[in-house]
């Protein structure tokens, strides 16, 4: 933990400061919105498309992942995928620890170590994105808020510190029944592998999803799933080059 040059302390202040900061976050970036509006009025502002795939563990997001990259690619996009928790980063470090049960963190403290992760990568998603990189991202702040109010913390506490980042322009939900979830090869390997908690997060996903949301029958074949997820994800990425607005997550 020391080699990361990071202590938990600096993250606790981190985290005495979030819900401050995310209400002045709410301000600005509204004002904001109408510039980010303005400037994507024009063909210069194609960009590449955020899409994040959420699910329970076990839904079959990462297989997903790698499909709709190589689809992708094979249309000649500029795509990238992604995965949260990035563990290669200083913070990402700490989080793997803590998932592989090597060791023990508060719940608080966790939840703004996973929030403090996805801010590590905001500025380079902003400029990937900006440059025509679409981006497939394997969980993103929905799992973070579901999975830790499914632990008994405050949904809204738990939203604050993701008050900015990006919003996605896409989310696709793989359902899966969590005792489906739970048959599958590997299961019980991490912390939050675990039936009853997983119908815990479940609920809590069900709490999150917006108009961004598509829902995926995860328990369909393994090449079902994936043609229904090329149509929806190629709709969105032309969406974006024809220069679709970047927002942000929970200002309102």
């Amino acid at each position: 933990m020391h080699a990361c040059h990071f202590t938990l302390s600096k993250f606790l202040n981190f985290g005495a400061v979030t819900v401050q900061r995310s209400l002045n976050l709410r301000f600005s970036l509204k004002c904001s919105s109408q510039k980010v509006h303005m400037e994507s009025t024009g063909q210069s502002d194609a960009r590449g498309a955020l899409i994040v795939l959420e699910g329970l563990d076990r839904s079959g997001k990462t297989s997903q992942s790698a499909r709709l990259l190589s689809h992708l690619n094979s249309l000649g996009y500029a795509v990238e995928s992604w995965r949260f928790p990035d563990r290669d980063t200083a913070v990402g470090k700490m989080i793997s620890s803590y998932l592989t049960n090597q060791s023990q963190l508060d719940d608080h403290t966790i939840h703004l170590l996973f929030s403090a992760n996805r801010w590590e990568k905001r500025s380079l998603m902003e400029a990937k994105l900006k440059s025509g990189t679409s981006l497939i991202v394997d969980r993103y702040s929905y799992s973070g808020v579901a999975f830790s109010s499914a632990k008994g913390l405050d949904i809204e506490w738990c939203k604050a510190p993701e008050v900015g980042l990006l919003a996605p322009d896409l989310v696709m939900y793989l359902n899966i029944p969590p005792e489906k979830a739970a048959e599958r090869g590997g299961y019980g390997g991490e912390r939050y592998e675990q039936l009853e908690f997983q119908k815990s997060v479940a609920k809590y996903y069900e709490m999150l999803s917006d108009p961004s949301w598509k829902i995926i029958d995860a328990c369909l074949p393994l090449e079902d799933v994936e043609k229904q997820m090329k149509e929806i994800v190629l709709d969105c990425v032309v969406s974006c080059q024809k220069g679709k607005p970047l927002t942000h997550l929970w200002l309102s």
